[in-house]
């Protein structure tokens, strides 16, 4: 079972960066797609960005499409969201889950315990 571990989120001013990492444990990362998802106060949680097991293939909600970048570095373990241009609404709880079915699965199996992100000036 892959253990996910989420760090970096803060508080950041409107315009602003931020890059989550999220540390993996447990199992082999490169077998598994790997997401983000976020989850604000009183909304449900949504897909944030998604990239497959190879790292070939990303996908992205309209909402962060040209401001956020999702990678990650399989010989570390680690899935990366950079986040640029930052709004309030991109305040939230973000969450890095995985799954070896791919980006497409309807429910993650593995998730993180999530960090916040708050955009505000």
């Amino acid at each position: 079972q892959l253990q996910l571990v989420e760090s970096g989120g803060g508080l950041v001013q409107p315009g602003g960066s931020l890059r989550l990492s999220c540390a993996t444990s447990g199992s082999t990362l490169e077998d598994y797609a790997t997401g983000w998802f976020r989850q604000a106060p009183g909304k449900e949680r949504e897909a944030v960005a998604c990239i497959s097991s190879s790292g070939r293939s990303t996908n992205y909600a309209d909402s962060v499409k040209g401001r956020f970048t999702i990678s990650r570095d399989n010989a570390k373990n680690t899935v990366y969201l950079q986040m640029n241009s930052l709004r309030p609404e991109d305040t939230a709880v973000y969450y890095c889950a995985a799954d070896r079915a791919g980006c497409l699965v309807p429910l993650f199996g593995s998730w993180g315990q999530g960090t916040q992100v708050t955009v505000s000036s």
